[in-house]
């Protein structure tokens, strides 16, 4: 999906932001008051070159010099060497934010997507309001953040909120005679390699042996592939039990593309109702109000902060 190439270089602008995702890069221009002004997608490029390539282009077609920009990206930079460990699109190994520094001639903000969406969900979306706001994105990858009185908490290895590399379930593989899968972070197991879209996907191939798109597993999900949805439900609402019992927060936001599936939360909620110990409740669970790129909107804040 490509929107046409916007031109917001006027004085309404106050910051852009890109979310730089597995399958897509979204760039989103804000005014003064935070409402998106235009945006442009492109699909993330497969090699390196091309992604700092595609990356400077998109900001200098979209945004003036002297306009804040923050990068929503996946993955973890290493704050000893400023390398990329990314799972799911091209960079590890590499100083993206560097590079992509050189080739714009700015100094451009760099976060991680998913404490990008925290953030953005807890100054200005459906996290608004609470104290502490844990986010989940179930996309081409899984991991979070928490924000905590709007401000993302920082830890001395950046690898708070990688909750897709924790561990799965034992018992839940188990019941459903899963293989155990390797991850793109090096480990195998982890709960990223069963609940993000390619992970259903994985499940759906494992228990009934078809290869199955996403859409086809979530439209068939009450018929022909109810195990299938019933296993992935059971792994995420274990995720987030462990979140809950972690983090105990006021409330958790769900975004990425797999939380564009109707009614997805309804079947999640349920099942992470069940998967709480004792007769203890959960907080509310609730879909990002700034949809899969929100995460652009909360990079574009900490650029313009």
């Amino acid at each position: 999906m490509s929107y046409p190439p916007p031109t917001a270089t006027g004085p309404k602008v106050i910051a852009a932001g890109l979310d730089l995702g597995g399958t897509k890069i979204e760039m989103q221009v804000f005014n003064a008051d935070w409402q998106t002004l235009t945006k442009q997608r492109i699909a993330t490029p497969d090699s390196y070159p091309e992604l700092v390539a595609a990356i400077a282009e998109l900001i200098s077609q979209n945004v003036a010099a002297d306009v804040p920009v923050g990068i929503g990206a996946a993955g973890l930079i290493d704050p000893q060497n400023g390398k990329v460990l990314a799972a799911n699109f091209c960079a590890t190994g590499h100083t993206l934010p560097d590079d992509i520094n050189a080739a714009t001639n700015l100094d451009v903000t760099y976060i991680n997507d998913c404490r990008a969406l925290a953030l953005s969900e807890a100054v200005f979306g459906a996290g608004k309001g609470h104290k502490t706001v844990a986010s989940v994105i179930l996309g081409t990858g899984v991991g979070g953040g928490v924000a905590v009185n709007g401000v993302l908490p920082v830890g001395p290895t950046g690898t708070g909120g990688e909750f897709g590399h924790c561990a799965a379930s034992a018992a839940i593989v188990a019941h459903y005679g899963l293989p155990v899968f390797p991850c793109g972070c090096g480990r195998t197991g982890c709960v990223e390699t069963y609940i993000s879209g390619p992970g259903l996907e994985r499940l759906a191939l494992a228990l009934t042996g078809r290869a199955m798109t996403s859409h086809d597993i979530a439209t068939a999900r009450s018929t022909d592939t109810a195990q299938v949805w019933g296993a992935w439900c059971a792994l995420t609402a274990d995720a987030l039990r462990n979140l809950i019992l972690t983090l105990d927060p006021d409330v958790i936001v769900l975004g990425g593309g797999l939380s564009n599936i109707d009614g997805m939360i309804d079947d999640v909620l349920a099942a992470t109702k069940s998967a709480q110990i004792g007769d203890f409740a959960i907080p509310p669970i609730v879909l990002a109000q700034g949809g899969d790129s929100s995460g652009a909107r909360g990079a574009a804040w900490m650029a313009a902060q």
